[in-house]
């Protein structure tokens, strides 16, 4: 016998929320039980667009992430900048640095 998590406060059988199906949706979810077992969950609108955002914010971070591929070039000019404000730096701005 397989047993799933339910991953909702509250649950409904699939029989009760024909009869009523709007006094579901809210801003937490429900697990929709088909023979106890759980056939899916209900979301209020308010909340799957807060998840969308989310989800896309994710994504957005991720094909970020994934488009950093800088060139030799580019790493060789990251390295100038970094090698010039470290020469440039004063002994209080590397402070932390030095404590080891």
């Amino acid at each position: 016998m397989e047993t799933r998590a339910i991953l909702a406060e509250k649950s409904v059988s699939i029989s009760a929320l024909r009869n009523n199906p709007a006094q579901y949706f809210g801003d937490q979810p429900v697990a929709v039980l088909n023979h106890n077992k759980p056939a899916g969950y209900m979301i209020g609108a308010e909340l799957f667009e807060e998840m969308m955002k989310l989800i896309g914010d994710k994504e957005a971070a991720r094909a970020f992430r994934g488009r950093f591929r800088p060139s030799g070039a580019e790493l060789a000019e990251y390295c100038k900048r970094g090698a010039k404000a470290l020469e440039e730096a004063k002994p209080e701005d590397l402070e932390e640095f030095t404590r080891w």
